[in-house]
């Protein structure tokens, strides 16, 4: 147990190598930023004093969004979605396999529930023994299941999932334009120090390292920043943009999509105002989230679905039905209601009307 033990507290310790890293640079780039370079190296009052406004507002939220995203732990699935205690003893006294995902369909027909594994079974982990809700899986680093979970970043020693995702969004947008800004406000000076037009001094090193390492970072963020919003906008974990989630009838990349507006609701909130904030405004409760399966989907035109388009386990499977649809999916699906029912109700009427005047024709002639 001891040799165990220790192996597992080496593995911690570890991880933390990366953010140790990432505060190290960020400090000596305070320093460089601020001392080097505004204090030392430029004269102009004015330009002196915008530089050190915008690169701390830009550094207070890179630091502030960072720290979220490490800190916060990530959620995992609530009780009821652990097996009772009589199903649980049943289910682990089972050897075959069949027969376990009958104890498990039976109680996840209380669940809100719409994906199920590549087979059509229900997601269940063992390790954790909790019926998985949609979109969580485990992390095999921080040894739990997490929910809506994205991927485990080493970066910020985290598992990014429902409980961070946002942070994690804010802290690559902050990051990106902290290091967008050293590059650009250093550039002018590192072509002088570059060409010699200003005298040698100490402070070369720091400003033509600075912009060096601005630029780099600046490259690797930009390409992860504009993949995660593309993300966002489709509705989609890292894990599903590599594995569509699976449904009763069949694998949707889709599945979970709502439209752009309401996708970017689901990460970021309804109100604007804090958008650009590092606190939680997420909806949901991340242990059940709207599908497009449900009700028809807004990016699609209505012409183009096919009845196949339609859960068919709602139809079909009566005995894997799944609860009804909670608060925060009917927050987020009224709006697509009420004009699915206005559409329904004016094409009843103009149906009404054409077959009134056809049968006024016809008795005529």
């Amino acid at each position: 147990m001891a040799p165990t033990h220790v192996l597992r507290c080496c593995q911690r310790g570890l991880a933390w190598i990366p953010v140790i890293f990432i505060a190290l640079v960020v400090c000596w780039s305070y320093y460089a930023y601020v001392v080097e370079l505004c204090i030392l190296t430029i004269h102009n009052t004015g330009e002196k004093f915008i530089y050190l406004v915008v690169f701390h507002l830009s550094f207070v939220m890179f630091v502030w969004s960072y720290w979220k995203t490490i800190f916060t732990r990530p959620a995992n699935p609530s009780k009821e979605f652990c097996l009772p205690k009589s199903e649980k003893e049943q289910y682990e006294k089972e050897q075959r396999p069949e027969t376990q995902q009958e104890i498990l369909k039976r109680v996840a027909t209380s669940l809100p529930l719409y994906t199920r594994t590549g087979a059509g079974a229900v997601r269940y982990c063992d390790r954790c023994q909790v019926i998985k809700p949609d979109r969580c899986h485990h992390c095999s680093a921080c040894d739990m299941c997490v929910l809506k979970m994205d991927h485990h970043c080493p970066w910020v020693n985290n598992c990014v999932g429902f409980s961070n995702y946002k942070f994690f969004i804010l802290f690559l947008t902050y990051s990106l334009v902290y290091c967008l800004f050293i590059a650009a406000s250093v550039l002018q000076y590192f072509i002088k120090f570059w060409t010699s037009d200003l005298p040698e001094s100490h402070a070369k090193f720091h400003v033509l390292f600075l912009f060096f390492v601005a630029a780099m970072f600046c490259i690797s963020i930009l390409s992860l920043f504009t993949y995660h919003l593309w993300l966002v906008g489709k509705n989609r974990s890292t894990i599903e943009a590599f594995r569509a989630p699976v449904f009763r009838n069949g694998p949707d990349k889709n599945g979970f999509s709502l439209g752009f507006s309401k996708n970017i609701a689901q990460v970021f909130g309804d109100q604007k105002k804090y958008w650009l904030l590092p606190v939680f405004t997420s909806q949901g409760d991340g242990l059940s989230f709207p599908t497009r399966l449900v009700t028809i989907d807004p990016e699609q035109p209505t012409e183009c679905l096919q009845p196949g388009v339609l859960d068919k386990g709602a139809v079909e499977g009566p005995a894997e039905q799944t609860s009804p649809v909670s608060e925060s999916q009917n927050r987020l699906l009224a709006n697509d209601y009420h004009s699915e029912d206005e559409h329904k109700e004016t094409d009843i009427l103009k149906s009404d009307e054409s077959e009134a005047i056809t049968i006024s024709i016809e008795s005529e002639s």
